[in-house]
């Protein structure tokens, strides 16, 4: 088989494989290849740049002793699909669930994950979405300073195991989000540097060093997350990825990568038969995001709406404090319920400026809107969740809005348990104290299916 890797600085490039070095040789574009006989699925190797190294592939499909060892050859072809009849989910009139693997049950598997997606089904779940599952140090955390961004956490069940559950949830009716983070990589397991300019070298946000969009040699940097994104989607059957954080991407080139994201996953759409959603977090309140590419937008499928959140949260809660402090009063929840966000160019007291544009005339399926999700729980002090009083006015409200709504783990029973940022590596207890739909508490309702107007309040026992 022929192994390939992008250093376009590099004056020497070798493959660590088959226990031994072999020398690549020098390309197009900065590539370098080589030809290494006997080696195929599962074999294992690693590149080495200018004699430092060995380091995984950047573009690595499998780490199958995590983020400091070597790189696994992986084979898409090998997994036997079952979801031929899978036409794809629109995403207008949905429901989505959010859930982190590592959590959602007490083995934190995608295997145990798949288990529970009768009591999803039963919830009138229309797609679930999935917090990142590239690599990370340790076991687990949240999955947002991953690394090996083309790989799959082992520790869930690896490439296998993401198509096992995929699959399982198409055969259910359940559509699948992935959540991915393109703004930047996690400072533990990041070998990127070595191959080339990946990075712009300065903090593109409180998270790290922006990756290099717009700067010399940036070209392969674009394909290198386009081409992330269109992996996710095709091979693994993904039908729409979560965004993170878009406006940490510092791009000014005249077509932003968002732009260029969206023509190529609208041409994979229509290659592959099914729909392909696109939804950005982005905090900029600006319309174009969700603006079709004819009409100078940047063509995402929908992105999330915080002020519709903040909103909610403070009419429920009382809370006023910090960001929320501009959405005390009831007249920011019936703003922000008839025309998308409270701050469409009006004065923020946060950021102590104007802040966002009118969304006049933009449909309502194109804004997610939650009562709760993993950053407005696990960012909390806390990490702790609304009382079951405050959920179910809160869910009357969002469930009966115009918009997307979006349930988080555990909600829909009115879970208590609190949700802190994971940063270590988490064993079955603090899954099991974590979780989202493990243990003895899944919903054993009627199964109606009551879509915007049911929420279950079962406590977990």
């Amino acid at each position: 088989m022929i192994f390939e890797v992008w250093a376009p600085k590099a004056t020497a490039v070798e493959v660590d494989v088959l226990g031994g070095r072999r020398a690549m040789s020098p390309g197009e574009g900065g590539w370098w290849t080589a030809e290494v006989e006997g080696a195929g699925h599962g074999t294992r190797y690693a590149f080495v740049v200018d004699g430092d190294g060995p380091y995984p592939d950047p573009r690595t499909r499998r780490q199958p002793e995590g983020i400091f060892g070597q790189s696994a050859v992986y084979e898409h072809a090998r997994f036997t699909w079952s979801d031929h009849d899978w036409k794809g989910r629109d995403l207008r009139g949905a429901v989505i669930y959010e859930l982190h693997i590592g959590t959602f049950t007490p083995e934190g598997t995608f295997a145990s994950a798949i288990e529970k997606l009768p009591h999803l089904v039963e919830l009138c779940v229309d797609f679930v979405e999935v917090m990142p599952v590239a690599p990370v140090p340790g076991g687990r955390n949240w999955g947002y300073d991953g690394v090996d961004l083309y790989a799959v956490n082992e520790t869930y069940g690896g490439p296998d195991g993401l198509k096992s559950f995929v699959d399982a949830c198409h055969r259910a009716g359940i559509g699948v989000i992935l959540d991915v983070v393109y703004n930047h990589l996690g400072p533990s397991g990041n070998f990127l540097r070595p191959f080339g300019p990946y990075f712009s070298g300065f903090d593109g946000s409180y998270w790290g060093e922006a990756v290099n969009l717009d700067g010399p040699e940036s070209d392969e940097v674009r394909r290198y997350f386009i081409g992330n994104a269109l992996q996710w989607l095709r091979d693994y059957h993904i039908d729409g990825l979560r965004l993170d954080a878009v406006h940490a991407l510092h791009d000014k080139r005249a077509k932003h990568l968002l732009a260029e994201l969206s023509e190529e996953v609208d041409a994979l759409a229509c290659s592959v038969g099914r729909p392909l959603s696109l939804i950005a977090e982005s905090d900029l309140n600006d319309p174009r995001m969700v603006r079709s590419l004819d009409a100078g937008g940047l063509g995402m499928t929908a992105q999330w709406d915080d002020d519709v959140h903040h909103a909610l949260h403070c009419a429920v809660s009382g809370e006023s404090h910090g960001y929320y402090q501009d959405f005390a009063q009831l007249s920011a929840l019936a703003k922000v319920l008839t025309q998308g966000v409270v701050h469409d160019g009006t004065h923020s007291s946060f950021r102590a400026r104007a802040h966002g544009s009118s969304f006049a005339g933009v449909p309502g399926h194109r804004l997610v809107a939650c009562l709760q999700n993993h950053d407005q729980i696990g960012n909390r002090p806390a990490g702790d969740r609304l009382p079951i009083p405050a959920l179910k006015l809160g869910a009357g409200l969002l469930l009966t809005s115009p918009f997307t709504p979006m349930l988080f783990m555990g909600e829909e029973w009115g879970g208590a348990y609190a949700v802190p940022v994971l940063l270590r590596s988490c064993g079955a207890r603090a899954a099991r104290q974590r979780g989202g739909c493990g243990g003895s508490g899944s919903s054993t309702g009627s199964g109606t299916c009551g879509r915007r107007r049911t929420l279950r309040t079962r406590s977990r026992s």
